[in-house]
């Protein structure tokens, strides 16, 4: 019989099998499969809520702010890994964003669309939060910089055609919503039922502690795990809700910008991976956090002095070109973690991320209302607190250097 998830392989064994059914290519095939439900989702979602659901900006402000309750309640993983394994929690997970997002198009409500985005949310999240975890142990920390980037350059690579094809049909054959949302949800949905079957239940070399990790040492990475969370939703809920309700953006040119990025990711994001190898995450990081404060001062300025669509798609694209670089906190905590608490520092990590983003969406939209500009300069700030926290990586972190701090700090209790 061959193995399969009901056989467990360790991961040293890995590498007698034939290529495709390795760990590393199932996490490129998991990078693969993710997007096309979840960036489908993202390209439609303006469109669709304001199109179909009449939303205004606090309505959109309170479904991200659902949205997120799941990632602030990832910590519920270390609690399903009593029972089940990281691998096939993944890919449930997975099944479980592909089939809510298929049905998202048949609830046009405000109640209907926060039900099912709830649904796909907790899908996306665990998927994540395990996914995060598998990357660092199944990749070692000399190749993790550079396969991770290979990884993000992958699912920009799958989004981009799930975007072709959208801005292909959607017009040519008056396509509807609950369509393309049945068939992007249903394609990642069959991708990770196919996964679970034919790839072994991988078993890491260090066994992972199974409760909650909290420890003093990994403070800095808690705090850019928080702020990285702040920054993502001023991007996600308000950047391209400003291209539709500002500028009048219809589906096909959204999904026309998205391109744009995908584009730019596929070719930045092995690069970046590359860069963060060399020098390091501190100076990584800088570059990202100094950018991102020009970015959102200059998307305050649109809406403060009125500045057009050109400027606003350039900011668009920059801005989504930065998350790349994020991929330094995920290797700098790699570096000075414990092997063992890297899936529940995982769990414990995306709660973190996700404090502010259960809160922040909901609040600023009600500050959209009076004020768009005053969400971006609000948005600048958190990118400078950023960069300050930035600055205290060390050049070389490890266990026992985790800060600029560290070493001074132990000297001295000596």
């Amino acid at each position: 019989m061959s193995r399969s998830f009901f056989s467990p392989l360790p991961l040293a064994d890995a590498r007698h099998l034939p290529k495709w059914r390795q760990p590393k290519t199932l996490l490129f095939v998991m990078a693969a499969a993710m997007p096309v439900a979840f960036a489908t989702w993202s390209a439609l979602l303006n469109n669709f809520v304001i199109e179909v659901a009449q939303f205004d900006g606090s309505d959109i402000g309170w479904l991200h702010t659902v949205r997120e309750i799941p990632g602030f309640l990832a910590i519920g993983v270390i609690a399903l890994l009593l029972i089940i394994r990281e691998q096939v929690l993944g890919l449930v997970s997975l099944i479980l964003l592909g089939v809510a997002t298929a049905i998202t198009g048949f609830f046009p409500s405000l109640g209907g669309i926060l039900v099912v985005t709830m649904l796909s949310s907790i899908g996306f999240h665990y998927y994540e939060t395990v996914n995060q975890s598998l990357q660092l142990q199944w990749l070692s920390k000399e190749e993790a910089p550079k396969v991770l980037g290979a990884l993000l350059a992958t699912g920009s690579a799958a989004t981009l055609v799930a975007y072709g094809l959208i801005m292909l049909t959607w017009q040519s054959f008056s396509l509807s919503y609950s369509t393309v949302y049945m068939i992007a949800g249903g394609v990642t949905a069959a991708v990770a039922l196919f996964a679970i079957f034919a790839y072994p239940q991988f078993e890491a070399p260090n066994p992972q502690v199974k409760k909650f990790v909290l420890r003093r040492r990994y403070w800095l990475y808690y705090l850019l795990q928080f702020m990285a969370g702040a920054r993502r939703q001023i991007f996600v809920v308000f950047a391209g809700f400003m291209m539709v309700e500002r500028f009048g953006f219809d589906v096909h040119e959204v999904t026309g910008l998205f391109l744009i990025n995908l584009v730019a990711n596929m070719f930045f994001a092995p690069l970046i991976g590359r860069m963060v190898s060399r020098f390091g995450e501190q100076k990584a990081l800088v570059i990202e956090y100094v950018g991102l404060i020009f970015v959102f001062s200059l998307y305050g300025g649109i809406y403060m002095f009125g500045w057009g669509v050109v400027l606003a798609s350039v900011l668009y694209v920059i801005d989504h070109l930065f998350f790349a670089m994020a991929l330094a906190i995920k290797t700098y905590f790699q570096k000075i973690a414990d092997p063992g608490d890297i899936a529940p520092t995982a769990a414990v990590a995306f709660t973190i991320n996700h404090i502010a983003a259960v809160f922040l969406p909901a609040a600023l939209g009600y500050l959209w209302l009076q004020s768009p500009g005053a969400v971006f300069v609000l948005a600048a700030g958190m990118a400078a607190t950023s960069l300050c926290l930035a600055l205290l990586i060390p050049r070389h972190p490890e266990k026992g250097n985790e800060t600029r701090f560290s070493r001074f700090v132990a000297a001295v209790a000596e």
